[in-house]
């Protein structure tokens, strides 16, 4: 009996270029089951392209895929039948009720008459559409329409869905209620491959990001991970007495190879003095700082992160060849 395979998502060498154009040179790709995997990319970066192939709407020029079990070029019928697709902009028709909108994809699906109604309805029900069930979808707001959209695509009960930009145009409120549904989907076994523009999105939601650019993953981790890649992050210290602050100052230089890194600083309120220290966010090398001002017997007012974020992450790995040496730092 084989095991099944723990990867939603796999991918080797997929390439594919429109003419001279290359947008996908080579990338590979693992996506565990019940995860979330964003890839993140500036406009024209591939990544739609990435969510077409992996969902069978194109071919690749290269490269294999599998997708929840099944070999992309060989069965893409069973692909199709094991996936849902959100893409960029809405499939809802504006003529029909968000009901006969369902509905309709329970046909498409096969579900049978009564099947299919009564799957409508738990669909309705879960994306709180239940009151405005019987409207046009023309007019839906933004948010009700992005909830009828995913819940078409889950008319199917699809094990991987693909999320392209979800959530562009909507405001704050609706972006947080999808987020909200997204890990109620993954909770319950659903993989999730989500593009997105919104780097605190994908910092929200992902289990792993990765980062597209010249038609290559030019990094791929944690958020965290990668957030450590980038110079920035420190440890401010403050304290409420000069004294400490200069002792700890004189620690800290001591013991670091780079006493020229230390910033010392007046925050704007006066009221305290504060003391920069580099720091890549790893909590061992955290508690050795403050085992050593504590040697030292310096007294901490108060200590916060500061760590980059992904935008910082993104700008540094995108656009600018000299800058995709940090992927492998």
């Amino acid at each position: 009996m084989t095991t099944p395979s723990r990867s939603a998502i796999t991918a080797t060498g997929l390439r594919r270029s429109f003419g001279d154009h290359v947008v996908l040179d080579g990338i590979d790709l693992d996506v565990p089951r019940g995860s979330v995997f964003s890839l993140l990319g500036a406009n024209g970066a591939g990544k739609t392209t990435t969510v077409k192939i992996l969902s069978t709407l194109i071919r690749a020029d290269g490269g294999s895929a599998t997708i929840a079990g099944h070999d992309l070029a060989a069965e893409p019928d069973a692909v199709r039948a094991a996936i849902g697709v959100t893409g960029q902009f809405s499939a809802v028709d504006d003529l029909l009720t968000g009901r006969e909108n369902l509905r309709l994809m329970a046909d498409l699906h096969h579900l049978g008459r009564a099947a299919g109604r009564r799957r409508a309805d738990e669909l309705l029900e879960r994306f709180d559409l239940v009151d405005a069930a019987g409207k046009p979808a023309s007019t839906y707001s933004g948010g009700m329409r992005r909830r009828l959209d995913l819940a078409m695509t889950l008319v199917g009960t699809p094990q991987v869905i693909f999320l392209d930009e979800p959530t562009t145009g909507l405001d704050p409120r609706s972006r947080r209620g999808m987020w909200e549904i997204v890990r109620e989907l993954v909770a319950g076994g659903v993989t999730i491959f989500l593009t997105t523009q919104y780097l605190e999105e994908a910092d929200e939601l992902a289990d792993r990001v990765a980062v597209l650019d010249g038609g290559r993953i030019v990094a791929e981790g944690t958020a965290d991970e990668l957030k450590r890649r980038i110079p920035g992050g420190h440890v401010l210290l403050r304290f409420a007495d000069a004294r400490d602050l200069a002792a700890a100052a004189r620690a800290v230089g001591a013991a670091s190879r780079d006493g020229d890194a230390l910033a010392l600083r007046v925050p704007h309120d006066g009221d305290a003095l504060a003391l920069r220290v580099p720091h890549d966010g790893d909590v061992r090398s955290l508690k050795a700082l403050l085992d050593r001002l504590d040697e030292n017997a310096v007294e901490i007012d108060s200590l916060s992160m500061h760590t980059p974020d992904l935008d910082d992450v993104f700008l540094a790995l995108t656009g600018d060849p000299t800058n995709r040496k940090v992927a492998s730092s």
